[in-house]
């Protein structure tokens, strides 16, 4: 543990709610080549807590409850290549959103919404962009 984080984990670690968890962590794998933390069950059956690790991050998810809202997430996530990512993304059931187009501070990226409503910003870092060209 260093500090107040466990090892492995970052400080801040966001937390995805849906109606179907286990197939979000396929969705991530999939897409984004998560690697499954944990995924466990609930007495009904449902996911109660489930960690996915997708580049330096660990995603938290678990099920929706029947009386809790519809929450969707919306994450920016940096790939090696934003157009194999989006590819993958798509193939996995995701909906093109944005399209991939390169940005004035060197990114490539775009947004896709995948099957559990949750937005994701697909980025790559193409370009080194000097800091006075960025803002002009």
């Amino acid at each position: 543990m260093t500090g107040t984080t466990p090892d492995g984990y970052t400080t801040a670690a966001p937390w995805i709610v849906t109606d179907d968890t286990g197939a979000l962590l396929d969705f991530i794998t999939a897409a984004f080549e998560g690697i499954e933390l944990a995924r466990v069950a609930v007495e009904d059956g449902s996911i109660g807590h489930a960690e996915i690790r997708v580049g330096d991050t660990v995603l938290l998810a678990f099920d929706r409850r029947a009386d809790w809202p519809v929450m969707p997430s919306l994450l920016r996530i940096f790939v090696p290549d934003a157009d194999a990512a989006f590819a993958r993304a798509t193939a996995s059931g995701a909906r093109i959103v944005t399209e991939l187009s390169n940005s004035a501070w060197g990114d490539r990226g775009g947004r896709v919404r995948d099957p559990f409503g949750n937005i994701w910003w697909v980025m790559s870092h193409v370009e080194d962009v000097p800091q006075a060209q960025i803002w002009a």
